[in-house]
């Protein structure tokens, strides 16, 4: 990011149309960093709180592509489709989240992964098409705590691994 003439940092261009929600995990980051890249993880901790994640496919490979329904509390399924667009280990994950392959509202996803001392910061930036889309994310569908939800569930998920490495347990 650059700065203006003032010596104030400027804004991203696209200020208007992101979230950014960091998080600190307790785990180190290669095991955080796991979490995001194989299916028999992310299903277990993917989403908001209450809700499932049922997987149709997945690739993690950039251009490999993630289609699966979460179902809701209330029975609701949500169809959703991910394709991957940059994967650098254990450091960053790039990704497009959709309803469906080429849906024109489909938005842009970038988590990276920091180490901080033992645990890891994650930062997951979404940056939406326009504003407007941006807004309703928030408003209709609660997008900042289900996005808070979601890391919290992988904090959940990360810490139970590390639990059970440190005593011996399968998880």
């Amino acid at each position: 990011m650059g700065e203006t003439e003032r010596g104030v940092p400027a804004r991203p261009a696209t200020a208007d149309r992101e979230i950014v929600i960091p998080r600190v995990i307790d785990a180190p980051r290669e095991l955080v960093f796991e979490a995001f890249t194989e299916v028999r993880h992310l299903s277990r901790w993917w989403g908001p709180e209450g809700f499932t994640t049922t997987t149709r496919a997945f690739e993690f490979r950039v251009g490999g592509e993630w289609s699966f329904v979460m179902r809701g509390p209330d029975g609701t399924d949500y169809q959703e489709w991910i394709t991957w667009t940059e994967i650098v280990p254990p450091e960053r994950i790039a990704m497009l989240h959709g309803e469906y392959r080429d849906d024109p509202n489909a938005f842009e996803s970038i988590l990276t992964f920091e180490p901080d001392g033992q645990a890891t910061r994650i930062e997951m930036l979404t940056v939406f098409p326009t504003a407007e889309l941006r807004d309703e994310a928030i408003e209709k569908h609660g997008a900042i705590e289900g996005g808070r939800q979601t890391l919290g569930n992988l904090a959940a998920y990360v810490a139970e691994i590390v639990r059970n490495v440190r005593t011996g347990a399968e998880g």
